[in-house]
């Protein structure tokens, strides 16, 4: 059974996901640890669990999603996977570190790999579903177990709200279009893990989101 485990970092209130399963390896999903705290936190779990981290995947390069991508890259070796989407985005976080007063940020490494729509991440015995879910950053992905009926939201969704569009590459009518083909068509108990803020379902939010 694969399992999700939720840190909340950095200023941002971000949640970053460790997901494992029962042999052991893990992803790490948005790593957000900035603080030294929050990076020996994730160390500390990582190692207390026994897990072997094998992936390192950002939904989104917000610069509070990735703020701790240089940690695990090199506390682990492990190589960045996003969308190639991303890309501007990713080269725009020093900059955008700057503007919002994030001073000493690890720089990002480079992509190893690029994700696209209906790729499978596969690690241990756990398969994730790759969607593509723009609106929020020009081309956030999503992540869908259906084995054991959940999803990494990144900021797409959120318990009774969505991602802000006011960003660079950021479009409400795209948000909005992604949440309802590609979210809102998994079963109704899916749980649903944002980047920011506590786990819901997609029951609750087509019945309560007033976005939606």
């Amino acid at each position: 059974m694969t399992q999700v485990k939720i840190f909340e970092f950095n200023p941002f209130a971000e949640n970053t996901y460790v997901v494992y399963d029962e042999t052991g390896d893990c992803a790490i999903f948005d790593p957000g640890c900035y603080m030294p705290q929050e990076k020996t936190a994730l160390r500390d779990f990582i190692r207390n669990e026994g897990l072997r981290p094998v992936r390192l995947i950002n939904t989104h390069c917000h610069l509070d999603h990735v703020l701790g991508n240089q940690f695990v890259h090199r506390e682990w070796q492990l190589g960045l996977e996003i969308h190639r989407g991303e890309l501007p985005v990713l080269e725009r976080y020093p900059a955008t570190c700057l503007m919002y007063g994030i001073p000493n940020a690890d720089p990002s490494p480079a992509p190893d790999r690029f994700l696209e729509a209906g790729d499978v991440v596969a690690f241990g015995n756990t398969r994730l579903e790759v969607l593509l879910t723009p609106g929020h950053s020009p081309a956030s992905i999503s992540f869908y177990c259906r084995e054991d009926g959940f999803v990494l939201a990144g900021d797409v969704l959120f318990m009774e709200s969505i991602g802000r569009t006011d960003l660079p590459g950021g479009d409400f009518d795209t948000l909005i279009e992604s949440i309802r083909t590609q979210l809102f068509t998994l079963p109704d108990p899916t749980v649903v893990y944002p980047g920011h803020g506590p786990a819901t379902t997609i029951r609750h939010e087509k019945e309560y989101n007033p976005f939606l």
